[in-house]
């Protein structure tokens, strides 16, 4: 079978896993973690890149010259917020014409659906977390425990490491970075002021989410030599500002205050970003001689 026609027949399968699961109820994990839902002003981070999640989510908009790109929604009840940060911005929510999301938790893709259903724009994610993005999370390795923990949300493209997403003037790469989920993945692309340009990356963390040993996790019998592939692609990667999947990962709050005038400047903190990946590095090794 090409692949042509394997991806359009996992893209019918999981279709018709979507519908399915749209007919069983959404049971959202509450973390007790009030920064997760709390309102943050939206700001421009670089170029063409906006900041419009709340205090933690990190959701990101890109505009072009043929509608929006939106980069994770939070969770399920942060819909009317990223909607309202978006116009605060001076953009409108239903100029969005793709969904992308870092990777298939519903503290990142707890709205997505109803996005998807006020846009109709189309949603791409990663081949990795296809079916836990198809079924809300059931088969998550680490959370899912059969409970749809958000509302499924039918895929429109699968993509694979490496994989450039194009809209207007606009080109991402999407860049496999599996462990954290079977799906988490970064983006690599480049925006533009009137000063220069900036090759941004966004990133997913490695952060381990599983209390198990990996070796008593049947469902992702690759977990270890995934969270090691990403550790050392991610070391490698070249870039001019960074940010992540969480605020809290790259110092959000310390970088830029409310109000605060654009400054690029104070997303471009290398070092910051070795010594997070060199930190997460050192959690893994001892996860590994532990067998915890």
């Amino acid at each position: 079978m090409n692949s042509l026609l394997k991806n359009t027949f996992l893209a019918a399968v999981l279709s018709a896993s979507t519908v399915l699961a749209h007919a069983q109820h959404v049971h959202e994990p509450n973390l007790n973690k009030p920064e997760w839902s709390a309102a943050y002003q939206p700001f421009r981070i670089a170029g063409n890149l906006y900041y419009v999640g709340t205090y933690d989510l990190a959701s990101y908009l890109i505009t072009t010259s043929k509608g929006n790109i939106l980069i994770n929604t939070g969770l399920a009840a942060s819909a009317p917020m990223i909607k309202a940060n978006i116009e605060a911005l001076g953009f409108k929510l239903a100029d969005t014409k793709i969904l992308l999301t870092t990777q298939a938790h519903f503290d990142h893709m707890g709205a997505m659906a109803a996005v998807k259903k006020m846009t109709g724009a189309k949603m791409m994610v990663d081949a990795g977390d296809s079916v836990v993005l198809t079924d809300g999370g059931k088969s998550d390795y680490a959370m899912g425990n059969d409970t749809m923990l958000y509302q499924p949300v039918k895929i429109d493209r699968i993509l694979h490491d490496k994989d450039v997403i194009k809209l207007g003037d606009m080109q991402l790469t999407m860049l496999h970075h599996p462990g954290h989920t079977k799906g988490s993945c970064s983006f690599i692309f480049y925006v533009k002021d009137d000063q220069r340009s900036y090759k941004v990356l966004i990133a997913n963390m490695p952060t381990i989410v599983t209390e198990k040993s990996f070796s008593a996790i049947p469902a992702y019998p690759q977990i270890t030599s995934d969270y090691a592939y990403t550790l050392k692609s991610m070391k490698s990667l070249q870039f001019d500002l960074w940010v992540a999947s969480h605020a809290s990962q790259f110092d959000l709050h310390k970088k830029h205050k409310p109000g605060d005038a654009y400054n690029p400047a104070v997303f471009m903190n290398r070092k910051e970003y070795d010594e997070q990946l060199d930190y997460l590095q050192k959690e893994f090794d001892k996860k590994i001689a532990s067998g915890k």
